[in-house]
C-alpha cells in the first residue's frame, strides 16, 4: 500500500474515533433531592415563618414541578396549600426566581403557573434540582418578602448538605 493511502487510512480512522467519541451517552444523569432533604427544607422554611408568628404552607417540588414535600400550619388558610404548590411549580417549570419572571406576564396563561411573588429554585452546584415556595405570610415591605425569606431559610438549611452531595 502506498504511503499516501496509509496516511489517509490513519486519518480516517482517527476522524471516525473522534466522531464516535462525540456521540451523547444513551442515558441522562441528573441530580434530585431525596425525601429527607426535601422535608428538611420544608420544615426549616415552616419553622422560620412560625417563629415570626405566621401560619403558612410550604411546598417543595422536584425538577418537574411535582410536589415532593408539603408542610402547613393547621391554622393556615385553605388557599395557602394550592398557592404554595403553584408557586413552587412555576419556579420548577421555568427554573427561575419570581423576580426574574414578573415582566413575562404572558406566562400567566400557562396551566398551573402562578406569577405571584417570591418563590425560589433549589440548585446544587449550578444544577437545578427542585423548587420551594411559601404562602400565607403577610408582606412587611413588598408583596411576598416574608414568604421569600422563609423559603430562603429552607434552602439555607439544606445548602451545606446538597453542596457536599455534589462533590
Amino acid at each position: 500500500m502506498p504511503a499516501g493511502y496509509r496516511v489517509l487510512t490513519i486519518l480516517l480512522t482517527l476522524f471516525s474515533c473522534v466522531l464516535m467519541a462525540a456521540e451523547p451517552p444513551p442515558v441522562v444523569t441528573t441530580r434530585a433531592l431525596n425525601a429527607h432533604t426535601a422535608n428538611h427544607a420544608a420544615m426549616a422554611a415552616y419553622q422560620e415563618c412560625s417563629a415570626r408568628g405566621f401560619h403558612v404552607a410550604v411546598a417543595v417540588t422536584d425538577r418537574q414541578g411535582r410536589v415532593f414535600s408539603l408542610v402547613r400550619s393547621p391554622l393556615s388558610g385553605p388557599h395557602t396549600i394550592m398557592v404554595s404548590q403553584r408557586k413552587a411549580f412555576t419556579a420548577a417549570t421555568y427554573r427561575a426566581a419570581t423576580s426574574s419572571m414578573m415582566a413575562r406576564k404572558h406566562l400567566a396563561r400557562s396551566p398551573g403557573v402562578l406569577l405571584l411573588c417570591r418563590r425560589l429554585p433549589i440548585e446544587n452546584g449550578g444544577e437545578f434540582c427542585g423548587a420551594i415556595a411559601v404562602s400565607g405570610a403577610p408582606a412587611e415591605k413588598t408583596p411576598g418578602d416574608v414568604d421569600e425569606a422563609c423559603a430562603r431559610a429552607g434552602i439555607d438549611a439544606i445548602s451545606e448538605e446538597i453542596e457536599f452531595a455534589g462533590q
